[in-house]
C-alpha cells in the first residue's frame, strides 16, 4: 500500500550551479536527501519533462516536478495499547514511555511494541518514516519521547537531533558516591567481545554526556544528565566507565551496590529494582511549525520515586 505524493516548483536562479539533489533539498526541505535521491533514481523528478541524474548541475529556471509515492509498512499492525500523552498538536506529540516496553519492532518482538500502540492512536502515522519516531528509548528506560506526524516533521526532527538542537535531560539513581557534577566524552561502540553490549572504545562514535549531582547518599547519587550525543546506551555506558553504574542495570551494572546497616525497606526496594534507575525527565526542542521552543517535563516514574524515598528514609535514620 503506498500514499502519492506530487510536488512541484521552478528552480530559482540563485540555486545554479548546485547538483539536482542538492537543489530539491533546499526546494523540499521537508523531505530528507536520501528520499529526494531514491525518487531521482526511480525516475519520479522530471526536470523540463526530462529524467536527470542527481549529479547533474541545474541552471535556474527549470521546471521541477515530482510523482512519487511512499511505501507503507504493511507488517507493522495498529494495537490498542494506552500511552499517556504529554503534548499534542497536528506536528507532533511528546509522550511518556514506561519501562518494559520495546520501541520498535524485531526479530523475536513483532508486536506490543510502542510503534503497534502510535499506530493505533494515529493511523496516519502508517505513512511516516518509522511511524514517527524520531530516538529510542531502551526498553527499561522510562520517560519522554517525541513523534513526528508528518514526514516533514519527521524530517525536520531528525536533523534537529543529529545538530544536537534537542535537548535531552535524564534523572538517574548510580551506585557509589560521586564528589561532584562533570562530563565524559569518550567514545561509544560495540564492546570487542560482547556483541550484543556496547562499551567505551577507541574507534567508537563521539559521545559526550554532563552530569551534575541532585543529592548524594551512603552509597548512592540522585543524578541528572544531559545528553549531547544520542549513542546506544550511552548514559549506562559512560556511568559504568567511570565506575558509577547504574541501579538495575542488567547489563553494565554489575552486582547491587548495599549500603552497611540499610533499612530494611532500602534492602527490599533495591534488591527488587529489576531495571536500571534511568529516566528521560525533560525534552526541548524547538517546534517545526511554530518556531517557538516546546519544552516538556515529567516527574519520576512510581518504581524511581520509591527508590528515592527508600534511600533519603536511610538517610535520614543514619543522621
Amino acid at each position: 500500500m503506498t500514499k502519492p505524493i506530487y510536488l512541484n516548483a521552478i528552480i530559482p536562479d540563485e540555486l545554479a550551479g548546485k547538483r539536482l539533489d542538492q537543489a530539491l533539498a533546499i526546494l523540499f526541505s521537508q523531505y530528507s536527501r536520501s528520499r529526494l535521491q531514491n525518487w531521482i533514481r526511480n525516475g519520479d523528478v522530471h526536470v523540463n519533462n526530462m529524467i536527470i541524474r542527481q549529479r547533474e548541475r541545474v541552471k535556474g529556471g527549470e521546471h521541477i516536478e515530482i510523482n512519487a509515492r511512499y511505501e507503507i509498512q504493511q507488517s507493522w499492525s495498529a494495537e490498542n495499547i494506552s500511552l499517556q500523552i504529554i503534548y499534542e498538536d497536528d506536528a507532533l506529540f511528546v509522550l511518556n514511555k514506561p519501562a518494559g516496553m520495546i520501541v520498535h519492532p524485531g526479530a523475536g518482538n513483532p508486536e506490543h511494541t510502542l510503534l503497534n500502540a502510535l499506530l493505533y492512536h494515529d493511523p496516519q502515522l502508517e505513512f511516516v518514516p518509522r511511524a514517527g519516531i524520531v530516538q529510542r528509548l531502551d526498553k527499561d528506560t522510562s520517560g519522554l519521547m517525541v513523534i513526528a506526524r508528518t514526514p516533514q516533521c519527521h524530517t525536520y526532527l531528525v536533523e534537529q537531533l543529529q545538530a544536537r538542537n534537542i535537548k535531552r535531560e535524564y534523572q538517574a539513581i548510580v551506585c557509589g558516591v560521586m564528589t561532584a557534577g562533570g562530563s565524559i566524552d569518550k567514545p561509544v561502540g560495540r564492546h570487542p567481545r560482547k556483541r550484543t553490549h556496547m562499551a567505551v572504545v577507541d574507534n567508537g562514535k563521539p559521545a559526550v554526556t554532563h552530569y551534575r549531582i541532585i543529592k548524594k547518599y551512603s552509597t548512592h547519587t540522585h543524578i541528572r544528565v544531559q545528553l549531547e550525543t544520542g549513542r546506544t546506551h550511552q548514559i549506562r555506558v559512560h556511568m559504568a566507565y567511570l565506575r558509577y553504574p547504574i541501579v538495575g542495570d542488567p547489563v553494565y551494572g554489575g552486582r547491587a551496590n548495599i549500603p552497611k546497616g540499610a533499612s530494611t525497606n532500602l534492602l527490599s526496594v533495591l534488591k527488587s529494582f529489576k531495571r536500571q534507575a534511568l529516566h528521560a525527565c525533560t525534552i526541548s526542542l524547538q517546534h517545526p511549525i511554530t518556531n517557538e521552543l516546546l519544552r516538556c517535563e515529567t516527574p519520576l516514574p512510581e518504581d524511581m520515586r520509591t527508590l528515592v524515598d527508600a534511600l533519603e528514609a536511610d538517610a535520614r535514620k543514619n543522621q
